[in-house]
């Protein structure tokens, strides 16, 4: 059996398959971006943007406006597709996740099982609380940018990442 990868170099991406697809939802409206602390499940503790797996036969699209229906209690509007993320854990877990943006959303968000919403100023979002890879892009999807990232985890630990801007007639 081959050591498990420390760098993106150690993955095989030509022939990577992710074994769960997801989605992250994240509604900006007044210089304020509308993160969850979530509550359980993959990155429990950590502060992110509403989003989960898709369900068979669902499309991204789909996912990202259920997802923040169940875990904020509000209907996203405005939703655009802006970047694509592949993480990969030493562990085995494979995850293609798709970002989206809100430009606002019906209803107040409040607290479920799975989230306790917080409305937070862009200039004071709290990436030392989030994931280690959330600082590397979320300024692109913020400029209004495409993007792809690629990322390598161990438990919480980022070992090795790429993130790209794309040329928005190319995403």
């Amino acid at each position: 059996m081959p050591p498990p990868p420390r760098t993106l170099a150690d993955v095989e991406w030509q022939h990577w398959v992710p074994q769960q697809r997801a989605t992250l939802l994240f509604v900006i409206r007044d210089d304020q971006i509308l993160l969850i602390h979530k509550k359980r499940g993959l990155g429990a503790g950590k502060i992110n943007g509403p989003g989960g797996r898709l369900e068979p036969g669902e499309t991204p699209l789909a996912c990202a406006i259920r997802e923040v229906e169940e875990e904020l209690r509000v209907t996203p509007v405005g939703v655009r597709e802006c970047g694509q993320l592949r993480f990969q854990f030493v562990d085995g877990l494979s995850i293609h996740g798709y970002v989206f943006t809100a430009s606002s959303c019906i209803g107040e968000p409040r607290e479920t099982e799975e989230a306790i919403p917080r409305w937070t100023a862009i200039d004071e979002i709290p990436y030392t609380r989030m994931w280690e890879d959330d600082h590397l892009w979320i300024p692109l999807m913020l400029d209004g940018q495409h993007f792809e990232g690629t990322f390598l985890f161990d438990g919480d630990t980022l070992l090795d990442q790429r993130v790209e801007a794309l040329d928005p007639g190319n995403p």
